[in-house]
């Protein structure tokens, strides 16, 4: 990226958020800090308002209004792949915001990049997997949530436990919600138990954001909990080599498995994901163990060789 189009995009990205920190432009545009401090005094030198507060970041004086954005034609037609995932993998009201958000987008392409949009929409198609990361159809429950934690609300909601089936009113301090398991998650402090909990926003019959503000600041940040969890989910890491014609199947999958990144050697792919059950995940890829090299753990390779001498067991029997 040469020096002009990455001081546009300082600008943008100064636009986007009311502060941002030296390292994040220095990662997002993969220069060094002092790079970012010089574009930043050329910007400034060129009447760009820019206000820079040690220890808090860079921030555009308020009111300063960039002209409008030219997108290329590579990122218009990102719009419409982005468009069709967020169609088939939101709940119908966070799509229904998302929708009016895009068409506000839209409104500002030139002609030639809404042409192209209109040329290329029926051809870009998505499926909607049963795997979907979409919230259930409780919709309006995931959108009281981000309401709540936004706002720094309170919300109230009846809860019905996974285990016992319990139903109960709680009365939450927001925190964040994460996704894992094909699932929606959301942490709070939870005043019925006196103590932090997770649960599964599809768990909740209703759910209201109360006219009450909460101390956001007295709360451990959503990270800490996150790195809490997966302890608690006493996650394996594991590591297996793919020959070539497995990939295609493998690749269907593998966020369910817990794929975390994979790196090419030869006609082999080395994979690693993180789950919390090996049973599970041997079972997963059972079908593939003639193609698939488990590296790691130990334990995973030895529950595969008591599992074939099991079958072959029973198919004896």
């Amino acid at each position: 990226m040469n020096r002009i189009d990455r001081l546009t995009g300082i600008l943008t990205h100064l636009q986007s958020k009311r502060t941002i920190r030296a390292v994040e432009l220095s990662d997002r545009f993969q220069v060094s800090l002092r790079t970012i401090y010089r574009d930043i005094r050329a910007l400034e030198e060129t009447g760009v308002p820019i206000i820079g507060e040690a220890g808090q970041g860079y921030s555009l004086v308020e009111g300063y209004r960039l002209p409008p954005v030219m997108f290329t034609k590579q990122e218009a037609l990102a719009f419409i792949v982005v468009e069709k995932l967020v169609e088939k993998n939101l709940d119908e009201e966070s799509n229904r915001y998302f929708q009016e958000a895009l068409i506000k987008i839209k409104a500002i392409l030139k002609s030639e990049e809404k042409d192209l949009l209109g040329r290329v929409d029926e051809n870009i198609q998505v499926l909607k997997s049963r795997n979907s990361m979409a919230p259930s159809s409780k919709s309006k429950n995931f959108q009281r949530v981000l309401e709540g934690i936004s706002d720094r609300k309170v919300i109230f909601g009846t809860y019905t436990t996974f285990e016992s089936q319990n139903t109960t009113e709680r009365e939450l301090e927001p925190i964040g919600v994460y996704h894992a398991f094909q699932q929606w998650y959301l942490i709070a402090y939870c005043r019925l138990r006196k103590d932090y909990r997770t649960f599964r926003i599809d768990r909740f019959d209703r759910l209201q954001v109360k006219d009450e503000s909460l101390v956001l600041s007295k709360h451990p940040k959503l990270q800490r909990f996150l790195e809490k969890i997966s302890c608690e989910h006493n996650l394996h890491q594991i590591v297996v080599e793919v020959q070539e014609e497995a990939l295609k199947y493998l690749q269907s999958m593998k966020y369910n498995l817990g794929y975390v990144s994979e790196k090419k050697k030869g006609n082999i792919t080395e994979m690693v994901f993180m789950n919390s059950s090996l049973e599970w995940f041997l079972r997963s890829i059972l079908y593939m163990t003639d193609m698939v090299k488990i590296q790691q753990p130990l334990a995973l390779k030895q529950r595969l060789a008591d599992l074939i001498g099991e079958i072959n067991h029973v198919q004896q029997d």
